[in-house]
């Protein structure tokens, strides 16, 4: 077995027609139970978030957590995190994000239905999860080992449909201040799956926004906060007015992707508008 098929975790889906993946992102867990972002205690969204996706009428086969965990990258927060997640009945992935510290999460955030694989395989689908954290940087960057890991991966299952899954924007969003704080190697990335003959998808995290858009063919998809939301089309930072959220996905055998941001609407919580960064 190549060392790129040791890193991956097999997975047979419930339904013969699709993968159902469930995404949250953004998080920004504290050590403080009592930890707030913007005024808004990230735990009480986190755990309605929670609640909500437990209530999901189809049951997803796995959850993606795509980075900013932690707030304040502590080994209590990611306790909590691993404590919640061993919650649900099926399998959890991760990537870090810029407020986190990947090797505290390699450590700390594993365990029973929490795994550390970075490759999801399934007979149809092959799902990649990269580190673009640059250590002490708000922005992103895949280092040249990343790359190398999506390149042989692709080149090991060229006939599966490909869904790479990251913390930073490859593209810009249409906020002057989140584009300064992107992928800045997104080039490098879309190089690698241009060769890639199957569908793509790249999905992520960092923005606190819901956005869809198609880039050579290529889906690429952002998911909204668990917490607060950032104003979409803002020059400097402004946090958004609408609700935690997370997105439900069925990847389909054909390569199609249907998803779905669903919302905590009856969460009742106040977000300080006068704060000016997190």
């Amino acid at each position: 077995m190549s060392q790129v098929t040791a890193m991956a975790k097999q997975l047979n889906p419930m339904s013969t027609e699709c993968l159902r993946i469930v995404q949250v992102t953004d998080p920004h867990i504290f050590a403080e139970p009592e930890g707030k972002l913007l005024g808004l205690s990230t735990r009480v969204s986190f755990e309605a978030i929670l609640a909500r996706i437990q209530k999901e009428e189809i049951a997803p086969d796995l959850l993606l957590a795509t980075g900013d965990l932690s707030q304040d990258a502590s080994e209590p927060a990611y306790q909590y995190l691993l404590d919640k997640f061993h919650q649900l009945n099926y399998p959890c992935f991760w990537v870090p994000g810029n407020h986190d510290d990947a090797d505290l999460m390699e450590h700390t955030l594993v365990g029973q239905n929490v795994l550390p694989h970075k490759r999801i395989l399934t007979p149809h689908w092959q799902i990649v999860l990269l580190n673009s954290v640059v250590k002490g940087k708000v922005y992103g960057n895949l280092a040249a080992t990343e790359l190398e890991f999506l390149s042989n991966a692709l080149k090991e299952f060229p006939e599966r449909h490909l869904m790479v899954v990251l913390h930073h924007q490859p593209v810009n969003v249409g906020s002057s201040w989140l584009d300064k704080l992107g992928l800045r190697n997104a080039d490098e990335l879309f190089e690698i799956l241009a060769q890639h003959e199957q569908k793509t998808s790249v999905i992520w995290g960092h923005v606190h926004q819901d956005f869809e858009d198609t880039q050579n063919d290529i889906q690429l998809i952002a998911t909204p906060s668990t917490c607060v939301q950032f104003a979409r089309e803002s020059e400097d930072f402004a946090a958004g007015q609408e609700s935690p959220g997370y997105r439900y996905l069925n990847l389909y055998n054909d390569g199609r992707i249907e998803s779905w941001v669903h919302r905590v609407d009856e969460l009742e919580y106040t977000v300080d508008y006068t704060i000016k960064g997190y």
